[in-house]
């Protein structure tokens, strides 16, 4: 994870803070939920991303001298600034594992602590959860669609500033296999991947000299990217030469790529091209604009492509761009609170909560997760968060608790999985999903009720404030 400082936030929140400080309140209990309001992509579900690099900034994020500096030259309060100079987030942190499936409306992380602290670190959460969520589930809509073929991350070059450092790791949760982003690779111990660039082919004055160039220097992991004049005529009968060159060298080739035109005609007449040449093992991999209609497509028309180098929808979220995650207040001073809203759906829910999921006798998700206070237990049934009269039973189900200590008084409280296991935790979740919730067109729609005891405390807040 990038150092970052506490002014690593919007000034809202530092505005906030220094008027609960005055006022007297740096010491009051909050608690603060995370959740979003809809899924990504028009999908059925969401991959919580994010985890480790929010614990370990809120284990460290600390305001140095260049910030205190800074923020006296906004006027900010003298008695304020001493406070913050040794300002540590001392607060606890309740979270799924990394990798789960998530859903709207549910709480995804709960953050309890002081006031001043739970309400500084809303933004940098935001920032985190928020993007590496929403590249994790773009990523693993490809890997459905791409069954078994290798995913490599392209999308450094296409990313949002620095976003491409934490779109890497993300994409590998969701599935992919390796990132062409060599710091996020050292960083996060992730696999990377590199070919070669036009630029190559055209610095020399012919393309199959390049090619060998190319070979010489990299005889173990070559791969040459054959459209830089014409795919057919030139860069696939200069490449087959090269493979041959080097199996008499006691080489092989291990792929082409192919970075424009029709992808699906292109990798057909070269995979035939390569076949009759003998070069069976030499792979096929393609780039150029692809995201998981495009690889679906391919796919279906048996597209012989191995290979698939995915830059900016992945990295980008594209169409999206951004999760919709937000970050409220459940409790302050110990008394639940509530906000209303004249849309009902952006009403929230008070209290420290606990989220169940109910599975079958297998272990599958039922389609349903439930909303309760913390410490419930044995919840029969739950009703509809925003629709009058519609609950579900959850009674013939078992059930699973969501949110889990991470975090305990301001110190990582558990020893996070490697990224591999991470993804293939995520893998697994996924595959305890029904498959109407994973398909792109009018996914099945998760229910996320809550429970009796919660609806009562929240209709009771909200009739209150009505009054």
């Amino acid at each position: 994870m990038c150092n970052l400082t506490a002014t690593y936030t919007d000034q809202y929140e530092l505005i906030m803070g220094q008027a609960y400080f005055l006022a007297g309140h740096k010491d009051e209990p909050a608690v603060f939920d995370y959740f979003f309001r809809k899924n990504p992509f028009e999908g059925g579900y969401t991959i919580f991303a994010g985890l480790p690099d929010l614990l370990q900034v809120l284990e460290s994020i600390r305001f140095d001298k260049e910030d205190l500096d800074f923020l006296k030259a906004q006027s900010l309060h003298p008695d304020y600034l001493a406070y913050l100079k040794d300002f540590r987030f001392t607060g606890s942190v309740y979270a799924p594992r990394e990798g789960d499936v998530v859903f709207p409306t549910r709480p995804v992380l709960r953050v309890e602590g002081n006031l001043i602290e739970t309400q500084l670190v809303e933004t940098v959460l935001l920032n985190i959860v928020n993007f590496q969520s929403l590249i994790a589930t773009k990523a693993s809509r490809m890997r459905l669609v791409a069954g078994d073929r290798v995913l490599i991350d392209f999308g450094l070059r296409r990313a949002q500033g620095l976003g491409g450092y934490h779109a890497s790791r993300a994409a590998v949760i969701g599935g992919f296999n390796a990132t062409s982003n060599t710091h996020s690779a050292r960083d996060y111990n992730l696999e990377v991947s590199g070919t070669m660039a036009h630029s190559y082919v055209q610095s020399y004055e012919s393309e199959l000299e390049a090619f060998r160039s190319f070979a010489a220097a990299r005889p173990d992991d070559c791969v040459l990217l054959v459209d830089t004049y014409n795919t057919l005529a030139s860069g696939m009968p200069n490449a087959i030469t090269v493979a041959k060159e080097m199996e008499n060298q006691g080489r092989r080739l291990k792929g082409i790529r192919l970075d424009s035109g029709d992808l699906n005609y292109l990798a057909h007449k070269s995979r035939a091209m390569l076949d009759e040449a003998g070069l069976h093992y030499v792979k096929i991999a393609a780039s150029n604009q692809l995201d998981e209609y495009v690889i679906r497509s391919l796919i279906s028309q048996g597209a012989p492509i191995d290979v698939f180098g995915v830059g900016t929808s992945l990295v980008t979220g594209r169409p999206d761009a951004a999760l919709d995650g937000v970050y409220k207040l459940a409790q302050a001073g110990g008394r639940p609170v509530i906000k209303l809203s004249e849309n009902i759906s952006k009403i929230t829910l008070p209290s420290q909560k606990q989220v169940w999921r109910a599975l079958d006798n297998q272990g599958f998700f039922v389609g349903a997760d439930v909303v309760g206070l913390a410490g419930e237990e044995h919840i029969a049934e739950m009703h509809h968060p925003f629709v009058p009269f519609q609950s579900f039973s959850i009674a013939p189900y078992d059930t699973e608790p969501s949110l889990h200590l991470v975090m305990e008084r301001g110190k990582i409280a558990h020893d996070p999985p490697s990224l591999a296991q991470t993804a293939r935790y995520a893998r697994e979740r996924l595959e305890r999903l029904p498959a109407e919730y994973k398909r792109f067109e009018n996914p099945h729609i998760y229910k996320v009720g809550i429970s009796s005891r919660l609806k009562t405390l929240r209709d009771r807040l909200i009739a209150e404030h009505k009054g």
